[in-house]
């Protein structure tokens, strides 16, 4: 079955940086586009970047120039480093294939930024 389990969340102070992981089994990682979505309190889930099976790379504008998605086929597993990182970046982080109504999530991983 698909899993996706995502790791590297915490809290960081603004300014501060993270790199999130997000390891995949169950399907062919290398085939399949990778998105990471995030949902604050109170708000909805929103896309954040996605990264194409051939590398091709897009992002939401509030995040262009300091998080930077990628990938590992051979590992299994995209990464989504974040620089600069500020207040409202806080969220719980989701890896997901498929897209948001027949695709697969991960549990998510909590980004905390605060000082």
């Amino acid at each position: 079955q698909v899993q996706l389990v995502e790791s590297g969340g915490g809290l960081v102070q603004p300014g501060g940086s993270l790199r999130l992981s997000c390891e995949g089994s169950g399907f062919d990682f290398s085939a399949t586009a990778m998105t990471w979505y995030r949902q604050a309190p109170g708000k909805q889930r929103e896309v954040v970047a996605t990264i194409s099976k051939s590398g091709y790379a897009s992002y939401a504008d509030s995040v262009k120039g300091r998080f930077t998605i990628s990938r590992d086929n051979a590992q299994k597993s995209a990464y989504l480093q974040m620089e600069n990182l500020r207040p409202e970046d806080t969220a719980v982080y989701y890896c997901n294939i498929g897209g948001t109504r027949f695709g697969f999530w991960g549990q998510g991983t909590q980004v905390t930024v605060s000082s």
